[in-house]
């Protein structure tokens, strides 16, 4: 994912953690808030309840990915509302056991339910 599209301060994760769209689910839990910039950005982050550098590291690239092509891709639903979003994707420990088109199912409901959520 482009530099451009990442969250990369704590500040900027805190600032999205602390808004009102929540959505959460079996394998990631995701935060937003809508942005006034020119395109979305994600943050992508993984619980210390996943044990071990190695797994934290494995959920954290799966789910990246799983996030790039489903929720800054052109037809992604965030994408439709034509608001712009930060959203910071919280990987759980069953992103390691689910397969990679089920974790991509996930985040694209997440996409769904943040961007209908109303204001």
């Amino acid at each position: 994912m482009k530099k451009r599209f990442r969250l990369r301060r704590q500040s900027d994760f805190q600032k999205v953690m602390g808004g009102k769209r929540v959505y959460s689910g079996r394998t990631l839990v995701a935060f937003a808030i809508p942005v006034e910039t020119e395109e979305s950005r994600i943050g992508v982050t993984v619980s210390r309840h996943v044990k071990g550098a190695v797994d934290r590291n494995r959920a954290r690239r799966k789910l990246r990915e799983a996030a790039r092509e489903r929720m800054l891709g052109p037809d992604s639903p965030l994408s439709r509302v034509g608001i712009r979003y930060d959203v910071v994707l919280i990987a759980r420990p069953a992103a390691l056991d689910l397969p990679f088109a089920d974790l991509e199912a996930e985040t694209e409901q997440a996409a769904l339910r943040l961007a209908n959520l109303n204001s």
